[in-house]
């Protein structure tokens, strides 16, 4: 596995939070990704807009992928993204979205995983963090991640029906 422009290690600032959102993403398409999970209280400040974000979710949909999405809210993400939102809608058989509405916004873990790499945000209001390879910390964000999934229900539907 190819680890170009992936941190290994701290992370600190806005910047350097967008930045790597958008080489992870490139890299989940790059390497064939089988499953990312993306979670945030609200993705207010994810690039997830940006048109080379929505390239890369674009060449990394294919048949046998998953995406799960875990927010407290998606107003932000309806208001701020919409290419993200047509990318979801257009995937919508391969994107699962969950919502833990009740939660406190600090609380919901900022972070990317990937059975390859991940990122965790610690405090994102500082944007500072960690990201890297090392099987314990993928292994236990995962096991973050799905303690709130279980918590969760469906939320940021594809479509909205009765118009």
């Amino acid at each position: 596995m190819s680890d170009e422009g992936l941190l290994q290690g701290r992370l600190e600032g806005r910047e350097a939070f967008a930045g790597q959102v958008r080489q992870a993403l490139a890299c989940a398409a790059r390497e064939g990704w089988r499953e990312i999970v993306l979670s945030d209280a609200s993705f207010a400040d994810w690039p997830l807009g940006e048109r080379a974000v929505a390239e890369s979710l674009q060449a990394w949909s294919a048949s046998g992928r998953r995406c799960v999405l875990l927010a407290r809210r998606y107003d932000e993400v309806v208001r701020r993204h919409a290419r993200f939102v047509a990318w979801r809608r257009t995937w919508s058989h391969i994107v699962e979205a969950r919502g833990c509405p009740s939660a406190d916004a600090l609380e919901i873990p900022s972070a990317i995983w990937s059975p390859h790499w991940v990122l965790h945000r610690l405090d994102p209001d500082r944007s500072t963090g960690w990201a890297g390879r090392e099987p314990d910390r993928r292994q236990a964000l995962r096991e973050l991640l799905d303690e709130w999934l279980q918590m969760s229900s469906p939320a940021f539907p594809a479509t909205k029906l009765g118009l």
